[in-house]
């Protein structure tokens, strides 16, 4: 009988603390050099604690430090894409800054408790040279996407533990600001751990960009976009060209959500009816309409309601990702959908089917493994049988996702009853 692949790299690991070179077959490059560096670092593999803040920080000044951080802005967009979908696992999502401290780590109860006793917990480091091989302090050294399972970690008493993380990036510059990461048991130590990580950060990535976060002092002040631009995907905002953004109530965000998808305009009884199943009468769109001019300035003309000036939206940019072929991007950029998922507006329900249907199309009809795998770990793909189904048809013989996907497939035909 074949040996299983984690007994493989433990005995590799039990190799490596005796001082033999493991066979380059039993553990990835990636994980023994790190394994090499961890040791070259003086760093105990059997240490009953690890010293995960070398720098002792005070609480307050930890709480000033990551108020002040970047990714701290991003909070609400991961917790959007990620946070709904492990609660009740054994995992946690953490967001670290460039030299691996923690910044938040979230998740229910239990899996917090269980990522506290090694230590796991909000201003720790998680460096590789403070604790070894492990995924977020591997991310930042070699600055790409890793996955880290049990005794893959240097430290033995992480190996019950299976973590999967990829940096992030100041999207005007290049440089990593710091890394997105999942860890606990089994389920983040699954193949579309990764991918389901690595789709968050490009949304993170985008969204940074979008919004001109202050990142540098060389891009200090200068606008991203030089016409307005609505977000529905993630909170609700009307940003203008100076960086300045407006937050939305939902009703508001729907209508200039409408309004930038008809540039031709909208008369009051068809927007009323785009808002609602006929519960919204032609007064209330002109109270509404009169308060967004109030909030956000003249840029609403009437006769028929149209935008005055030229504006854009994430969900035409993501409109463009997919008419380009880009499915990974645009499924990170999708995320949960936002306002444009939860909307009850029937005009707005009718643009999310319309987005949802043409990225579905064309990743149905491409050869993208790595799309088909993004898709099929977002809640809009995760039951969608034909996606599984082409998931199973191009990833190669060997591959491990491959053996999943026709499960899933299995299961979602039995489940659904569709052949």
């Amino acid at each position: 009988m074949a040996e299983a692949p984690l007994t493989r790299v433990r005995r590799a690991y039990e190799r490596f603390l005796a001082g033999v070179e493991p066979p380059a077959e039993a553990v990835r490059k990636v994980v023994r050099d790190s394994w090499q560096r961890s040791a070259q670092g003086g760093l105990d593999p059997a240490g009953a604690h690890v010293d995960v803040d070398p720098a002792q920080w005070s609480a307050a000044d930890f709480e000033e430090y990551r108020a002040g951080h970047p990714l701290t802005a991003m909070r609400p967009l991961v917790q959007s894409l990620m946070i709904d979908d492990i609660v009740g696992t054994d995992v946690v999502v953490a967001l670290t800054d460039q030299h691996g401290r923690l910044l938040w780590v979230e998740g229910d109860r239990s899996a917090r408790d269980a990522a506290a006793r090694i230590d796991f917990v909000e201003g720790s480091v998680w460096s590789e040279h403070t604790v070894g091989t492990n995924a977020p302090g591997l991310a930042l050294t070699v600055d790409q996407g890793v996955q880290i399972r049990g005794p893959e970690h240097f430290v033995s008493r992480v190996h019950e533990f299976n973590c999967a993380a990829a940096p992030v990036h100041n999207p005007t510059t290049g440089e990593v600001i710091g890394a997105i990461d999942v860890t606990g048991g089994d389920a983040a130590g699954q193949p579309f751990a990764l991918a389901a990580v690595r789709s968050v950060v490009a949304a993170v990535e985008r969204e940074l960009l979008a919004k001109a976060v202050d990142l540098s002092p060389a891009v200090r002040g200068l606008p991203i976009h030089s016409v307005p631009r609505l977000t529905v995907l993630g909170t609700p905002g009307w940003a203008t060209p100076d960086g300045r953004t407006r937050p939305l109530s939902p009703r508001h965000a729907e209508i200039l959500l409408l309004l930038t998808s008809r540039p031709e305009g909208l008369g009051t009884d068809e927007l009323a009816m785009l808002l609602s199943d006929g519960e919204l009468g032609a007064v209330t769109v002109r109270a509404e309409i009169s308060r967004l001019r109030r909030d956000l300035g003249d840029l609403i003309a009437a006769r028929p309601y149209r935008l005055t000036v030229e504006a854009t939206s994430d969900v035409a940019e993501l409109g463009e990702l997919i008419a380009t072929g880009s499915l990974t991007e645009a499924i990170a950029r999708l995320g949960r959908g936002g306002l444009l998922a939860e909307s009850a507006a029937p005009g707005v329900v009718e643009l999310f089917e319309e987005v949802r249907e043409d990225l579905r199309s064309r990743l149905l009809a491409a050869s993208d493994s790595d799309a088909l795998t993004a898709w099929t770990a977002s809640p809009h793909g995760r039951d969608d049988l034909l996606a599984w189904q082409r998931l199973t048809a191009v990833l190669p013989a060997g591959d491990p996702r491959r053996t999943i996907s026709a499960g899933r497939a299995r299961l979602l035909d039995r489940r659904f009853g569709l052949n």
